[in-house]
């Protein structure tokens, strides 16, 4: 019943009580975010959502424009405390997870949840997903969840997957409640924000603006 009916609703309800917020907010920071390179307040990536459809996920931007992307051996975005690509406002957005919270937007259309894995990126077809990757797409990905409450950006990828199907498993109106709480706690604390070691061999690095 939770999963499949209230789950939404309380989303729904609370995406609607913090909209005010949201609005004030960009209000807010709009103004930093472009005046520092003069580049777009927000940055639109492609993720997956549930069961694998493609939508636009929406965040403050937190990179410079045309940002390479660089990553981790195993294939998670590099984030660390002196990671060039990153503005001066977009560290204080990452801190602070500021960044994230244009998704209350994606969350009140439908394609998120306030609670789930985080979304898929779509480099990776879907007939290519193993069992696990299925699992974490068989419910909506999340502003926060189980790896953002308790570990951020301290574990390695296929830590996070583990650890997203054990959510799935276990998906309770409780369970959602202690990640909140949790999340409230790791973010005030600036807890395991970034990973800060990245092995010179494996990096990928592109032209894509922002990704995390």
């Amino acid at each position: 019943m939770y999963k499949k009916l209230l789950k939404r609703l309380l989303d729904i309800l609370i995406g609607l009580v913090a909209l005010p917020f949201i609005i004030l907010l960009i209000l807010i920071l709009s103004p930093f975010i472009y005046l520092e390179d003069r580049g777009p307040v927000f940055y639109n990536a492609e993720r997956r959502g549930l069961n694998g459809k493609v939508f636009k996920m929406y965040k403050f931007r937190s990179m410079y424009v045309n940002a390479p992307d660089i990553r981790n051996d195993d294939s998670s975005t590099y984030n660390g405390d002196t990671d060039f690509r990153v503005t001066k406002i977009g560290r204080f957005l990452r801190k602070t997870s500021l960044d994230e919270v244009p998704q209350f937007l994606n969350v009140l259309k439908g394609d998120m949840s306030l609670i789930g894995p985080r979304p898929n990126l779509t480099t990776k077809s879907l007939e290519s997903f193993n069992k696990i990757e299925w699992k974490r797409i068989s419910v909506r990905p999340g502003i926060t969840g189980y790896n953002q409450a308790y570990f951020r950006n301290s574990i390695p990828q296929k830590e996070k997957y583990i650890n997203d199907c054990y959510y799935v498993d276990h998906i309770s109106f409780w369970l959602d409640i202690k990640i909140i709480f949790q999340t409230v706690n790791t973010v005030l604390l600036a807890k395991n924000i970034n990973t800060n070691s990245i092995k010179k061999k494996g990096i990928e690095i592109g032209n894509h603006n922002d990704r995390k």
